[in-house]
């Protein structure tokens, strides 16, 4: 299960004043499934704009309903291996997503599985949370307890030109449990709960 305060706890810091983020990639998909171009940012160099914009897409994940639209899955060792994605997924993170032949890899396995009727975006953002440390009494400190690096993919249908709407599904990498990285379990995010996209547990290699 998913502890609502640990999501909350992400969020609060994606706002313009406080954003994570370090960096935005992704890929655009036209409505017949094919590649139509990709990019990769440094995410503080985008307008406020567009900052504002990316922030609402990438928060979407984690300030859903926790457990109900965002359920934690475990990653089984069996998937913890060389050429597996868990290991795509950690080698991504750990560049920082600077890497554009592992991106290129990821968007081909995502767009070979994917279902979509209309054109659609992948969005990855990384992000390095210092987590501070807390009190008995839950109040925060100052001291860092560990630095929490991870991504956020949100897949979303363009409304427009390249102009990604509302995230359809997605997830987070690693886990955040307990107020720490959890490196077994993947945080992911249905829109919609009745007709689910059990496809994105496929391509991350997990069941339900």
């Amino acid at each position: 299960m998913i502890n609502r305060e640990d999501m909350l706890e992400l969020t609060r810091r994606m706002t313009l004043a406080r954003t994570s983020f370090s960096r935005i990639a992704g890929c655009y998909i036209d409505k017949d499934g094919d590649f139509e171009g990709s990019f990769n940012t440094n995410f503080l160099k985008l307008s406020a704009a567009e900052k504002t914009k990316k922030l609402k897409l990438a928060k979407a994940i984690p300030y859903s309903e926790t457990n109900v639209n965002l359920k934690k899955y475990e990653i089984p060792q069996s998937m913890q291996k060389l050429g597996s994605m868990w290991q795509l997924l950690m080698t991504m993170n750990e560049c920082g997503l600077k890497n554009d032949a592992l991106m290129d890899t990821f968007y081909d396995i995502v767009m070979e599985s994917y279902r979509s009727d209309s054109e659609y975006a992948i969005l990855v953002f990384h992000g390095r949370y210092d987590i501070p440390l807390k009190a008995a009494d839950k109040v925060g400190l100052w001291e860092s307890e560990e630095v929490f690096e991870y991504m956020i993919c949100a897949i979303c249908p363009l409304e427009g030109e390249y102009e990604p709407g509302d995230p359809e599904c997605g997830f987070l990498f690693p886990a955040f449990t307990d107020r720490s990285r959890d490196l077994d379990h993947i945080a992911v995010f249905q829109a919609d709960t009745d007709r689910p996209h059990d496809e994105i547990l496929k391509i991350l290699g997990i069941s339900r």
